[in-house]
């Protein structure tokens, strides 16, 4: 009854609602003297804020219609392209130049957990200017007829393997928050049974993997209750008059109010910030908040089996980490995973998925090749600010597009001649093979070059000594995706005298007709040099604390972000150990949307 009394409720506020927004209307009417006095100002703020309490938010627009490429904006339209009953496949299409290549194609599974897909819309507008983006757009249950059949997690992994089917192989799916798990399970069925649309990679964020590590107040919950407290209390039947009526839904207004109050302060002075800025008439502030609560108040029901069944196997069970999880009666073999790169993001201050249970996949996943698994967590954020805000556009999104550029074999530089040989290894015959042949990189014998270069040298130089390994990091980057330049060959442990001529592609000299001796160089040497040993890059000293590459919202060229190319900020150096490991010392950045910003950073969705 709990289902069909919130329904009475809403319909019995709807005459209170209407009043309200009259009111509003008439307060806020340039021909009413009192509409720019305090007190008028007052009175459409307390209209509004009443209004916004008590609706029931439908689904969000996209509004995502144009995007930069290559310093160029261009128009983007959202296209259904694969669905089901219960989901739907949408395209980001870009109207891009005749010219560009091909850029690689980003999986965006959104959280079938109480929000729209809609609330990845930073992420996909992060990613637009470096890939293809498509998103599972998961549909409200109690807009589906019972006629329809029934939908758990089974089916949820089973519309992950067909979707990767219609995009075909060689595409990075990105696992947020719930759908961490089934996207595993996914990948480990397709491995398994050797697929050939098994993905180039995929990026994890913030999902509970292995809820036994570092548990919430959610995974306690879970525990303490048991399945039967949550079949017997939160299981309800959809209302007449919805099109999904006598469905099993978990209702998407329950998830809401457990998720709203384990951060209930925060929304309450959110809520009275929000009026304080109506009365005094501060557009931005009051602008911030709509577009946020818009999202974040946007619910959706889920099947009663889809959720009960994630419950118990997830969260009660542990049966993914633990090796018990089963697919139509199959065991789910993470083992399995071989030729998938792997990408594990967490949030400092994530209190739904702590810090530990998605890096949990980078253990259960044992058969990856070490220099194909990356673990980052990202500091001062929540779990919100793992997919969204500042800090994931300008520290999160760089580190996805790297990856994926180093593990794939689409992007705009494949249409590039590549570099052929003996020892030329297929595409995706191993990770390190496939770096050699897309980015050939810089030895010892660069570094050198550059440094005398800088300090205006003579074109021989005394042999240098290698740099001294790199302590193991103890928070991960991926390795950085380069441009072709050529690779000086070296003797062993020394470094081989450097000719006297330029080097072509590496720098440029002015030279003088009657002297021999370079001048200074016309353009900056490359940022990265290759360090074999290692297996990794590390940053030229002589560029420490440089900014290597501004996007376009930040008033830079974005142009090697544009050709697929992208290289984090840093204000030191960028440190990468074995492995391809990194660990990174982001320099103090400029705020961007000011303190609205930085809390929806920090805020748990």
């Amino acid at each position: 009854m709990l289902y069909q009394f919130f329904e009475w409720n809403h319909a019995a506020l709807a005459p209170l609602r209407a009043v309200a927004d009259a009111t509003k209307l008439i307060c806020q009417n340039p021909l009413n003297p009192f509409a720019q006095t305090y007190t008028g100002r007052t009175i459409a703020a307390m209209a509004e804020l009443f209004e916004r309490t008590t609706r029931v938010y439908g689904k969000p627009e996209w509004r995502l219609h144009e995007t930069v490429v290559g310093g160029q904006r261009i128009p983007v339209i959202d296209k259904v392209v694969w669905e089901k009953p219960f989901c739907r496949l949408i395209h980001f299409e870009r109207a891009l130049p005749k010219k560009h290549g091909r850029d690689p194609k980003f999986l965006l599974v959104a959280p079938m957990s109480g929000h729209y897909a809609t609330l990845l819309r930073g992420t996909v507008d992060a990613l637009l200017p470096y890939g293809e983006v498509y998103i599972t757009d998961w549909v409200d249950a109690r807009t589906v007829p019972v006629a329809k059949g029934r939908f758990d997690l089974d089916d949820y992994v089973d519309y992950l393997i067909e979707i990767h089917h219609h995009l075909g192989p060689d595409v990075h799916v990105v696992g947020v928050c719930q759908p961490a798990v089934p996207v595993l399970m996914a990948v480990a069925r397709m491995e398994a049974e050797a697929d050939a649309a098994v993905p180039a990679s995929m990026t994890l964020m913030g999902g509970p993997i292995d809820t036994r590590v570092n548990p919430t107040a959610v995974n306690r919950l879970a525990l303490e209750k048991g399945i039967d407290w949550f079949r017997n209390n939160v299981i309800m039947k959809v209302p007449f008059p919805q099109p999904g009526f006598m469905r099993d839904v978990y209702p998407g207004f329950l998830q809401l109010t457990g998720f709203m109050s384990m951060n209930l302060d925060r929304h309450m002075n959110a809520h009275r910030d929000f009026f304080f800025h109506l009365v005094k008439d501060d557009g931005d502030g009051a602008d911030k908040h709509r577009e946020f609560y818009d999202e974040y108040l946007a619910v959706m029901d889920l099947t009663a089996e889809f959720y009960l069944q994630t419950v118990e196997k997830v969260f009660i069970e542990h049966a993914l980490p633990r090796g018990t999880m089963t697919h139509r009666g199959k065991p789910v073999d993470l083992t399995a995973i071989k030729r998938v790169a792997l990408l594990t993001i967490e949030g400092e201050n994530d209190d739904i998925s702590g810090v530990g249970q998605t890096e949990a996949a980078q253990h259960l996943c044992s058969s990856i090749p070490a220099d194909k698994k990356v673990h980052y967590v990202q500091p001062k954020v929540g779990h919100y600010g793992v997919f969204n805000g500042s800090r994931f556009r300008s520290e999160i999104c760089p580190r996805m597009v790297d990856f994926a550029l180093t593990h794939g074999t689409t992007h705009s530089a494949a249409a590039l001649p590549k570099k052929r040989g003996p020892a030329a290894a297929p595409a995706r015959e191993g990770a390190v093979a496939s770096r050699e042949e897309k980015a050939p990189t810089l030895s010892v014998e660069a570094a050198v070059v550059d440094a005398a270069v800088k300090q205006d040298a003579a074109p021989a130089v005394e042999p240098a000594v290698a740099p001294a390994p790199v302590s193991q990091p103890t928070t991960a980057a991926p390795t950085s995706f380069l441009r072709k330049t050529p690779v000086l060959k070296s003797t062993a442990g020394t470094a081989a005298a450097i000719p006297a001529a330029p080097v072509p592609g590496l720098v440029k000299h002015k030279v003088k007709p009657d002297d021999d001796t370079p001048a200074p160089a016309a353009k900056k040497s490359k940022p990265f040099v290759r360090k074999p040993e290692q297996g990794g890059f590390a940053a030229s000293p002589a560029l420490a604390g440089a900014i290597l590459h501004e996007t376009p919202e930040e008033g830079g060229p974005g142009k090697a972000a544009a050709k697929g190319r992208i290289a984090a900020k840093a204000g030191g150096a960028v440190k990468f150990g074995a492995a391809g490991k990194a660990t990174s010392e982001p320099a103090p950045r400029r705020p961007r949307g000011g303190a609205a910003s930085r809390k929806a950073d920090d805020s748990s969705s």
